[in-house]
């Protein structure tokens, strides 16, 4: 079993599709990634996946992604937060977030998180950024425990799409115990 940082780089690495800007978010990408992956692998979490409505398009390319019958793994649960609550945009008050989280307690027992996609003053992301869980890929904002990015990057879709092919691996990787997150 490959420690998990050092499989982090040689992915990076080996895989094509993968820039080696990644490589230098190496120490950023690891520990919220472990976290996220321990949650659902050890601790049966769901994962609410959420984005900015500019980045809707990305929401449908994981979810036809992350569950795809090519990966020969078993499937996870990672669900749109729309599908849930249809309402998304109409959330203003803490009192709204307080009740989908009781909503969403009583939907999932063991527990669940969110992934958020997204700029950090979207209404949208102030759902996920009150849960200590969430898994977030943050837009214009540098906030620790988070992957921090930029809204003007003019690359920033296919940075977005290799943080996803490098997740995806990762998931498999520890699924099939490649890699120990946890360490």
């Amino acid at each position: 079993m490959q420690e998990f940082l050092n499989w982090t780089v040689d992915t990076i690495r080996e895989d094509r599709l993968i820039s080696p800007w990644l490589e230098e978010k190496k120490f950023e990408w690891t520990p919220i990634v472990a976290r996220n992956i321990t949650n659902i692998l050890d601790k049966n979490y769901s994962v609410i996946v959420i984005t900015d409505k500019e980045r809707d398009w990305f929401l449908s390319y994981i979810l036809s992604n992350i569950n795809s019958s090519k990966l020969n793994r078993p499937f996870l649960p990672f669900y749109d937060f729309r599908s849930i609550f249809g309402y998304i945009d109409g959330v203003k008050s803490d009192d709204d977030i307080t009740n989908i989280k009781d909503m969403l307690s009583i939907s999932f027992p063991n527990g669940y998180s969110f992934w958020y996609i997204g700029k950090s003053q979207d209404n949208r992301a102030n759902i996920a950024k009150i849960s200590k869980n969430s898994f977030l890929w943050l837009l214009d904002e540098e906030k620790q425990d988070a992957i921090n990015l930029k809204s003007n990057d003019e690359a920033l879709d296919m940075k977005l799409l290799q943080m996803f092919r490098l997740y995806n691996k990762t998931l498999s990787a520890a699924l099939f115990a490649q890699i120990n997150v946890e360490n």
